[in-house]
Parts: structure tokens; sequence; C-alpha cells
């Protein structure tokens, strides 16, 4: 067997050995076998990275850099990024086993994060208030929070990266990424790209390794100012206990238990493509995935029939394949989990339709594939309804009425995404108005943008990503006071 290639940490400008000198595995996914040896970062490391990015945080180089001047870095990282996708898209496949046809098309479309926020830095303004306090000129000024730490996960590394980084750096942050061990590559490989789009040094640092030893370091230092995070729920709030300590401004990106709820006045036959897209694509491992499908009792027979017709399509093999509809699961932990899950379903009386285990297809070699499921006789009150599995299985809840539908979908302690189909225009404006969730999709699924913010209510977390009001989640206000008075007035009374 061929030596693996060592990939290390990218910290001010260099890439840098762990400083305990241990190297992990990262895995393909499709072939169940090693391909690279990941630095194991720790506590020495996150330091030296927040080091790095405070000294870049106010040196000349980068402090010095007016709003248009950092738009034109990003920018100009963002027509690299497109230069670049198809290999930065064919590394993210070989790390986490997704489709090249979505990584492919992800990593062609995350460019538009750094374009969009490029052309946002410098038109954040302040402004003049008309403050009711005589001889006095008062007014606000946008000023970046600091030294900024990203905890990335392994579904959809680059992608979720542009949403942190892009507005995070057009706010005249720095920042310490420490991406998923999981899927450590395309992150570091994207630090080569930062460095020929001319960012100064410091201003980008990437700390790999695991959450405890190289996570935790970075969320409780002193000198982080932010912390944004994608992952799990239980390591969310994890994370967020650890950096209230701190008074830490937190963004946080977390789970989901998605109804996708289908009336039966809805196009049918776009209704089958909505839900399978919404659970089996990106083998189910995605926050916003519509596990929970909800169906009116009127066409459930018919509905899941069409579904389950349709579902069993679905090739299954190599994710490199352009034709290939569902991949393997990239973590092995995953993949025990989501069969763990299906073991659940069953002993809480769902019936498995289709699926329900182990994929032993000979397409699916010695990878961690998974067969798309789909349960039926499933109520929300199941383990399987309730909790997040992050894999290809679908529970199927029949409704009566409207209202049913939204008791049944707003019952859950997430609050991520839901989707609605329906031919009724009354339906499309006011079910939207009753469902608790960051974003509500009608008649399609899985649609995100640069320009539309995304986040979650409840338990899905805090903050938003993407749009406008992502760039004041890396922002703090200033309030500046000057008198033009001649003389100063009394000082034992509060002017």
């Amino acid at each position: 067997m061929a030596e693996l290639e060592k990939l290390n940490m990218y910290i001010n400008g260099e890439w840098v050995e762990p400083a305990s000198g241990e190297y992990f595995e990262t895995f393909n996914p499709f072939t169940g076998q090693p391909w690279a040896l990941v630095a194991r970062g720790g506590k020495e490391d996150a330091d030296l990275a927040v080091e790095a990015a405070k000294a870049a945080l106010e040196s000349p180089e980068w402090a010095g850099l007016n709003a248009t001047q950092r738009g034109h870095l990003l920018r100009r990282l963002g027509d690299l990024a497109t230069k670049n996708a198809e290999r930065l898209g064919a590394l993210e496949v070989k790390d986490n086993g997704k489709l090249i046809a979505e990584m492919g098309l992800q990593c062609q479309y995350l460019a538009q994060w750094y374009h969009y926020f490029g052309g946002l830095a410098d038109k954040i303004e302040g402004a003049v208030l008309p403050i009711d306090k005589p001889n006095t000129f008062t007014y606000t000024c946008q000023e970046p929070l600091g030294v900024c730490a990203m905890i990335t996960p392994w579904n959809s590394p680059l992608l979720l990266l542009a949403w942190k980084l892009a507005p995070a750096v057009a706010a005249g942050n720095t920042v310490v990424v420490k991406p998923s061990e999981f899927t450590s590559a395309s992150t570091l490989e994207f630090a080569n790209l930062v460095e020929e789009a001319g960012f100064p040094k410091g201003v980008f640092n990437v700390v790999t390794g695991f959450g405890k030893e190289a996570g935790e370091p970075l969320v409780v230092h002193p000198d982080v100012a932010k912390v944004a995070f994608t992952g799990g729920a239980l390591s969310g709030t994890h994370v967020y206990q650890q950096a209230a300590a701190g008074l830490k401004k937190v963004s946080l990106e977390l789970g989901g238990k998605s109804p996708n709820i289908v009336f039966d006045d809805c196009n049918m036959e776009n209704a089958v493509k909505g839900a399978i897209s919404g659970i089996f694509a990106a083998t189910g491992q995605t926050c916003i995935a519509g596990s929970r499908l909800l169906v009116q009792e009127s066409i459930h027979d018919e509905f899941v029939d069409k579904l389950v017709k349709f579902a069993k399509t679905a090739k299954m093999g190599d994710p490199m394949q352009v034709d290939t509809q569902v991949g393997p699961v990239t973590t092995m932990p995953q993949y025990e989990k989501i069969l763990s899950y299906m073991e659940v379903a069953r002993e809480d009386g769902a019936e498995c339709l289709m699926g329900g285990g182990k994929a032993k297809r000979p397409e699916c070699g010695d990878g961690w594939f998974v067969e798309p499921t789909v349960f039926v006789g499933v109520n929300n009150n199941m383990r399987i309804a309730q909790e997040e599995v992050f894999g290809p299985v679908l529970s199927v809840i029949p409704f009566k009425d409207d209202d049913e539908a939204i008791a049944i979908a707003n019952d859950v302690i997430y609050g991520l995404a839901s989707g609605v189909w329906t031919g009724d225009i009354r339906r499309a404006i006011e079910i939207p108005k009753r469902i608790k969730s960051g974003t509500v999709w009608v008649n399609t699924y899985r649609a995100v943008s640069f320009v539309a913010p995304f986040g979650g209510y409840k338990q899905s977390g805090l903050g938003r990503e993407s749009g406008q009001q992502a760039i004041q989640e890396y922002l703090q206000t200033k309030t500046v006071w000057i008198s033009t008075a001649t003389e100063t007035p009394n000082p034992f009374v509060l002017s």
C-alpha cells in the first residue's frame, strides 16, 4: 500500500505541522479506505492560529484596507473558486462521498457568496443621528468583531464555509476555521486559493483535528470574539454554553426534522419529486432534509405508491459518476447511526415499505451505503419522527386537514425548514405563516441562495447566514458623540 499524503494546517500563511506530531486518517466513503493523513491539531495549534489572526486584525496589511479593497479581494477569491470548482468538487467527493453531480455544482455556486459579499463590503453604512441634545454631533459606525472561529460540518464543507467566511471577511474580521475531522481536505486546499487571491497572512487560518482537542480551545479562547458553528444540536448546545462564559457572539446552524407537507390539491408528480429531493438527495445527509413527509389522507396511499415506485429507480454507486443518484454515507459512525434508527423505527411499530438496511448491491462495493428507506404507519410521537437521523430515511405521516398538518409540523423541537405542496393560492400564502421554521418552500424544496437569509427557529439554531442580514452577524455598532459646545455643563449631572 502506498504511503498516504500528509495534510498540514494553514496558519499565518504557512503550512504547519501539528505541535503533537500526530496525524489521523481520512477515509473515502465509497471505498471505505483511507486516502490521506490529516494533522491532529490541539490547543497549542489553536492558540497559534488565534495569535496569527489577532495580529493580522491589527496589521496595516489588513486593518489598513478599506471596505472596497476587501471587496476586491473577495471577488478575486470568488473568481478563483470558479476556476478551480471542478477540482474542489472532486476533492470533496473523495472525502465525503456526496455526488459529483451535486458537489461540482456546489463548488461552482459557492463563488457567488464571495462575489455577493465582496459587493456588499462597502455598502455597510453608519448613520448620523438626529440627536435631541444641543451643540452635539452624533453618529454611528459599523466595526468588525475581531477574530472569528468557524467550525464547519462534513456534509458540504466549502459551501457552508462560504456562508460564514464571505460575510466575516467582508466586515473586516479575521478567521480561524476548524473543519470537520472527517472532511478537512477541501478546506485546506481552499487555503491555497485564499493565498493566491492576495489576502494578507493571518487573515485566514485552518486548524484541523477533533472537536475536543482543536475546536474547544478556539471556542473558549479569550481573543476569539465570535463563534460560528454548523453541526448537530448536542454539539451546538455545548459550543453555546462554552462561548457564553466569555460573552462571545455565537451563530448556530443546527439540526432539523423538517416537515414536507403534501395537500390533496397538489401537482402529484411534482410533489413526489419534491419529497424524494427532500430526503434521498445528498443521501439524506443535510440539515434541511424533509425527513417527515406529511400526506393528506385522501391521497395518502396513491402518493406513497408513486413515491416508492420512483424511489426504487434511484441509481446507487460511485459518487464520481455523474449519473449516480444516491451515494454512500460520509462517515462510519453516521452509517451505524442510520442503521440503528431503522431498528428503532421497527421496534416502535413503523412499517418499512422499501429499503430498511445496508445496501448490498454490487455497484456499492465496500462503501458505506444504506438503502433509501420509506416507513409508513408513523405517528409523530415515534423517535423516528422526532429525532434527526441524517440519512435517507423517510417517515410518512398522514393528516386530515390544514389544522392537523400544522399541529404535526410544529410538534418537534426543531424549526429549520419545511415544504408545502399545494395548488391552492390561499394555502400557499396562509400555511407558511403558521409553520414555525426559518425557511418554508412552497412547491419546491432544497433551494438556497446567497441573497436569501437562512437559519432556524427553536433548537435549530441562532442567527442567519446569507443575505444582507448575514453581515450584521459579524459587525458591532459604535456610537460617537462630538460636542460643539463652547462650555462644558455641570459635571455632576447626566447631560
